[in-house]
C-alpha cells in the first residue's frame, strides 16, 4: 500500500480484522491483522532480520518497540523477557489497537501499546527494538529517534534496522554526530540490504 497512509492516526477505509498466521520467538502464533497498517500481511524483511540478528532483550525493566504495526517486535520482546514491561507506541491508532489485542491473544500483560504521547515521560527503557519509518522523511526520522533514543536507561541499548539504500550509513553518522558522549553508535551487521545498527548508552 502507499506509505503515507499507514502514518496516519485513523487509516481510511473499514477496520477489519483478518487472521494471521506467523512464527514469532520460535514458535508459530495466530493473531489478527487489517488493512491501513504497515506490512499487514506479515513480517516483513526488515523487522524479520532484526528479531532474527539481535540478542535478547534485557530480562527485566522497560523495553520499547518505536513503531510497532500489528506487533511483531513488541511481541517478540515480551516472549522473551516475561518478567520486562513493553511499551508499544505508534501515531496509527489501529496498530495500537491490534497490538494490544494480539498481546491477549498470546496471554501477555506485559505490554502496553500506545500512543507516544501515552508514554510517561520519565520512563526510561532498557532495551529498544525499531524498524524506524524511514519514509516519513528525514527530518520526521530524526524527530523521532531524538524523542526516544536518550531515554534509553544507563547502560541501555537500542537496536535499530535500517535498508541500506535508504540511508542507514548517513543515519549511522547522524546518529554519532548528534548524540552526545554518553552514547556509543555502531553497525552490528549488515544481513540482505540491512544494517542493524547499535546504539548504547554509557553504564553509570
Amino acid at each position: 500500500m502507499e506509505s503515507a497512509h499507514y502514518f496516519t492516526a485513523s487509516p481510511a477505509g473499514p477496520f477489519q480484522r483478518k487472521p494471521l498466521t506467523v512464527e514469532l520467538a520460535g514458535q508459530t502464533r495466530h493473531l489478527q491483522t487489517s488493512t491501513g497498517i504497515f506490512s499487514p500481511d506479515g513480517i516483513d524483511k526488515g523487522t524479520a532480520i532484526l528479531l532474527s540478528e539481535v540478542p535478547p532483550p534485557a530480562p527485566t525493566g522497560n523495553l520499547l518497540d518505536i513503531g510497532c504495526g500489528w506487533g511483531p517486535i513488541a511481541l517478540t520482546m515480551a516472549l522473551q523477557a516475561p518478567h520486562a514491561h513493553v511499551y508499544a507506541v505508534d501515531v496509527n491508532e489501529r496498530c495500537i489497537t491490534l497490538t494490544n489485542e494480539n498481546a491477549g491473544l498470546l496471554g501477555l500483560a506485559n505490554v502496553t501499546a500506545g500512543t507516544p504521547e501515552s508514554v510517561d515521560p520519565d520512563l526510561r527503557f532498557d532495551t529498544i527494538w525499531s524498524n524506524p519509518p524511514i519514509r516519513i522523511g528525514k527530518d520526521g526520522l530524526h524527530a523521532l529517534l531524538l524523542q526516544w533514543l536518550p531515554r534509553l536507561a544507563p547502560g541501555g541499548t537500542a537496536w535499530l534496522v535500517v535498508q541500506k539504500n535508504l540511508g542507514a550509513d548517513s543515519l549511522q553518522r547522524w546518529l554519532a554526530e548528534t548524540l552526545d558522549a554518553g552514547y556509543s553508535v555502531t553497525r552490528e551487521s549488515t544481513a540482505k540490504s540491512f544494517r542493524i545498527l547499535r546504539v548504547r548508552k554509557a553504564a553509570l
